[in-house]
């Protein structure tokens, strides 16, 4: 079945109880149960599972092909937990541009939960086996990479992941699955903030994982996640799942725009460079082009003449609203090094976009006018 079909239908089953075609929300917090604690509709307390989230989870392992899904409150949420559920004495390797709170993980709790850790660039397949240890659990993979917009071979590094029994978690946000689909590529988890295209309309915050298959580490990530408490509430779930319906088309028009933004801007003589992976110049385009469908609609941007230079274009675009976050229908920039903070290692010429659904003439002239 196509991924249009599966993205309207999945987890949208009539309602029994009243045939409604729109997913009923339900908000309690606690469910009957027998005096044993027998469960009759499945159900216990709202940590431990809702019906709400439990529709969404099944809509997301369906369309991404996995053989189970967990929501959770935010991507940071899922992330984490995917993390504290390693035995300690693990050891993972993280991607050189990696989003930036995930590099603020290990730097800070890391060191407290006994994990190692180890940072490469991961475009370079051989730097990856070099990081290769004994006890590496999990090779973390970003595809295309927040801010950079860097390109990984997922297939390639599932494989070595493989070889040395470790697990491959791909961050999908950027590509969705509508563009790119990492477990058929070989790994073993795929990562969302579902804040971002999932929910499509900038009013919802959640996140999710999709596994290819149910195993033990399955087991652990749900069972750290009831413990510690970073499930998904209802109302957010139901969000989420209404945003799921139009994913398809929002992605592809998404990316159609973003594309003719970054072939507008490739000559201008006021950049310094344009990362988009649907550019032949980009680096890692041969890859993008290879393992996704199209490329998305996120790019960054750097400006001649370094920091001030890019603050100022960033004071003078009218469309495009200064804001963090992505993947909404409006366009978004955001100068990434000054939103990342004292640690950031993004080139302070760097703005990154979210490139929305407006008429992507529209949006060219208002970069333009502002880069001059």
């Amino acid at each position: 079945m196509h991924i249009e079909t599966i993205a309207v239908h999945a987890g949208g089953e009539v309602d029994a109880a009243t045939g409604a075609l729109a997913p009923p929300i339900h908000l309690s917090t606690t469910f009957e149960h027998g005096p044993a604690c027998e469960l009759p509709h499945g159900f216990l307390y709202i940590r431990e599972g809702n019906p709400t989230q439990a529709r969404l989870e099944t809509a997301l392992a369906q369309l991404e092909g996995g053989a189970a899904a967990l929501a959770f409150s935010s991507g940071m949420g899922a992330g984490v937990v995917l993390l504290q559920s390693l035995e300690p004495g693990s050891h993972v390797i993280f991607p050189n541009d990696i989003y930036v709170d995930f590099r603020t993980v290990a730097r800070d709790f890391f060191p407290k939960w006994r994990i190692e850790h180890t940072v490469v660039d991961m475009t370079q397949v051989p730097a990856v086996r070099d990081a290769v240890r004994p006890n590496t659990k999990l090779i973390w993979v970003e595809t295309p990479s927040n801010p950079l917009m860097q390109v990984v071979d997922i297939a390639a590094v599932a494989q070595l992941a493989r070889q040395a029994s470790a697990r491959t978690v791909v961050d999908n946000t950027f590509a969705t699955p509508v563009l790119q689909r990492p477990l058929e590529l070989g790994a073993d988890v795929s990562l969302y903030s579902s804040t971002k295209y999932f929910g499509g309309h900038s009013d919802v915050q959640g996140g999710a994982l999709v596994f290819r298959t149910k195993d033990s580490y399955l087991e652990a990530v749900e069972h750290t996640r009831k413990m510690l408490g970073a499930v998904a509430s209802p109302f957010n779930s139901w969000l989420i799942l209404r945003g799921l319906r139009s994913l398809v088309c929002r992605v592809e028009k998404h990316s159609a725009n973003a594309m003719a933004v970054a072939r507008a801007l490739a000559d201008s003589p006021a950049l310094a460079a344009v990362h988009y992976p649907g550019l032949q110049s980009h680096s890692g385009h041969a890859v993008a082009k290879m393992q996704m469908r199209s490329f998305g609609g996120m790019l960054s941007i750097q400006v001649k003449g370094g920091r001030e230079r890019a603050l100022a274009v960033a004071s003078r675009v009218k469309l495009f609203v200064n804001a963090t976050s992505l993947g909404g229908v409006e366009s978004l920039l955001e100068h990434r090094a000054s939103s990342e903070g004292p640690s950031s290692t993004t080139p302070p010429d760097l703005l990154r976009l979210s490139v929305g659904l407006e008429h992507p003439d529209d949006l060219i002239a208002d970069l333009m006018r502002a880069i001059g």
